[in-house]
């Protein structure tokens, strides 16, 4: 294992019984994900990706192999500890965008930090820098329904990040939205990510994201295939981050 592996995984199969069926969705996966890195794993329906997001995450308990995170072993915690686990070290960007829709966006990006106990005067100043990191200072008291899909998004990228965590998981971050404002806010996610120096794991079907990653891995029926290193990846955007579409 290199020095900066900030995620190891081991031979990692993840099996789901359905009735008198057994599901092999992960076949022995072995991977290593350095600190900092932008990581895609690409593949058709199907392929196990979302499913190793999730095992990663410490959403979903792995059948058998270890998964090991900042030298801790995922599989060997308890469901209260994964909480702590999550709560501290990791956030979440979805491709449903997941946004209270009674909630304003600052209150949507703040919640996490609800959650973890904060008080309120420190969770909307983190809050409120967050989401003008993104490019939606003007924004802030907007609810979901009167935001683009695109802003919609950017909350979500804002509400990922306040709690500081070392590592972003993002599940088809830009699924639902068109190609344009697809380029749009993963340029936002690079680029605030590269400059904190945190680590993004990113599952998608769409090649032309996964080029923004660093190391992109290849998943087909359950098994790694191919793991490409990217020496050609999207660089830093050279114009300032706007409210978006």
């Amino acid at each position: 294992m290199q020095e900066n592996t900030l995620i190891d995984v081991r031979n990692v199969k993840k099996v789901y019984h359905v009735g008198t069926v057994d599901v092999h969705a992960l076949r022995g996966v072995d991977l290593q994900i350095a600190s900092g890195d932008i990581c895609s794993i690409i593949g058709r329906s199907g392929s196990g990706k979302s499913t190793l997001l999730n095992v990663l995450a410490g959403l979903e308990q792995v059948s058998a192999g270890e998964i090991v995170i900042a030298g801790k072993h995922l599989e060997r915690m308890t469901q209260g500890e994964l909480i702590l686990f999550r709560q501290k070290r990791v956030g979440f960007i979805f491709q449903s965008f997941n946004l209270m829709p009674y909630y304003t966006a600052l209150e949507n990006v703040a919640l996490p930090l609800s959650f973890a106990g904060v008080p309120e005067s420190v969770r909307l100043k983190r809050a409120k820098r967050m989401l003008d990191l993104v490019g939606l200072k003007t924004h802030m008291k907007h609810k979901p329904s009167e935001l683009s899909g695109g802003q919609q998004q950017r909350v979500g990228i804002a509400r990922a990040l306040v709690t500081d965590p070392q590592i972003v998981f993002a599940d088809e971050p830009t699924g639902n939205l068109d190609s344009s404002t697809s380029d749009e806010v993963i340029r936002v996610i690079i680029d605030i990510l590269r400059e904190q120096k945190k680590t993004l794991v990113m599952v998608t079907h769409d090649q032309n994201i996964a080029e923004y990653g660093d190391k992109i891995i290849h998943l087909l029926d359950g098994r790694i295939t191919d793991v490409v290193i990217n020496e050609t990846k999207i660089t830093k955007q050279n114009e300032p981050i706007g409210s978006g579409n």
